[in-house]
């Protein structure tokens, strides 16, 4: 089952501090604060998939207004290890598309790390397509 995070509970916190790692070796632990503003933010939506009442995925989907027009991105897709191959990404996927649509948004994109070949696999079901274009990134950490 998915649905959108609406309270920054410790239920929500213990298992994204569980799931982020996950994702990501370099990501800090999540502080209730840091969750509190993401869920309260009105450009994230926070969705969040249950198997057996218990928190086993998350996705980030961030819309925002610029002068040509609404835009989406989906960050921060995770599924805990043990749930993986059911379904779970692709509903999160689903499920968020759905709300960007509804938002007003014209296109989603994006970006993923080219070791992750079943997150690859999971976007391109999806619909998604490889842009042609280049990503930059500026760091204020060394």
């Amino acid at each position: 089952m998915i649905e959108i995070a609406r309270a920054a509970n410790p239920e929500l916190l213990e298992a994204l501090n569980r799931l982020i790692p996950q994702l990501s070796s370099s990501a800090e632990a999540l502080t209730a604060e840091a969750l509190e503003a993401i869920v309260d933010s009105p450009s994230c939506t926070l969705f969040i998939a249950r198997h057996e009442g218990h928190i086993v995925g998350t996705l980030t989907l961030v819309c925002f207004a610029i002068p040509t027009g609404t835009r989406a991105w989906i960050e921060d897709v995770v599924v805990d290890d043990a749930a993986r191959g059911a379904g779970i990404g692709d509903a999160l996927v689903a499920t968020a598309l759905d709300h960007a649509r509804q938002s007003g948004t014209r296109n989603v994109d994006l970006t993923s790390r080219s070791s992750r070949v079943a997150a690859h696999r999971l976007y391109e079901r999806a619909g998604f397509q490889i842009r042609e274009t280049n990503v930059y990134r500026f760091s204020f950490e060394s």
